[in-house]
C-alpha cells in the first residue's frame, strides 16, 4: 500500500544522461539576410516582376494616380513588401533629423534648469515673519505641558 501512494513515473529510475539531454533546436535555413535582397531568382515568384522598393509616402501626392489614397495606378505591380511600403504602414518621420531633435531637447533641459536656478536664488526662505503671542498661549492651547506657540520674550 505504501508503494502505491507515489505515482509510477516518480518511482522509476532512469539514467541521468537521458534526463539531461539537450533539446533539439529547429534548423533555421530560411533566415533572410541583407545580402539576400540583392539576389535575383527568376523562379522565386513565378516570373512576377518585383518593382523597386519605394515607400508610397514619398510618391508625389498631386500626381494623377488611379488610386489617389494609395498613390498607385491601375495594373501597376505591387512590391512583395507592400505591407511595409504602403500608405497604411507607419510613416517615416522626416521633419527633424536626430541631431536637431537632440539639440532641441538639450535646449529645453537647459532652459528649465536655468529657470529652476533663478527661482531657487530669488525664492524667499520663509513667506513671512513668525507670529508671536504673549505667554505663548499656554491656556488657550491646553494648559501646562502643551506644545506652546513662540513667546514675545523669546524673539526679543
Amino acid at each position: 500500500m505504501a508503494g502505491r501512494m507515489v505515482p509510477r513515473p516518480f518511482t522509476t529510475t532512469r539514467p541521468l544522461r537521458n534526463v539531461l539531454k539537450r533539446p533539439v533546436l529547429p534548423v533555421r535555413t530560411q533566415i533572410r539576410c541583407l545580402s539576400q535582397a540583392d539576389i535575383e531568382d527568376p523562379g522565386m515568384n513565378g516570373g512576377y516582376i518585383n518593382p523597386p522598393a519605394e515607400k508610397r509616402q514619398f510618391r508625389d501626392p498631386y500626381a494623377d494616380w488611379w488610386d489617389k489614397q494609395e498613390r498607385r495606378n491601375f495594373g501597376e505591380p505591387v512590391h512583395e513588401d507592400h505591407d511595409i511600403l504602403g500608405m497604411f504602414s507607419p510613416h517615416e518621420y522626416t521633419h527633424f533629423t536626430a541631431r536637431k531633435g537632440f539639440f532641441l531637447m538639450g535646449c529645453f533641459v537647459a532652459t528649465v534648469g536655468t529657470l529652476v536656478g533663478v527661482v531657487s536664488v530669488y525664492y524667499p526662505d520663509k513667506p513671512a515673519v513668525e507670529r508671536t503671542f504673549p505667554g505663548g498661549l499656554e491656556v488657550e492651547l491646553g494648559g501646562p505641558g502643551a506644545l506652546l506657540a513662540p513667546r514675545q520674550e523669546d524673539t526679543a
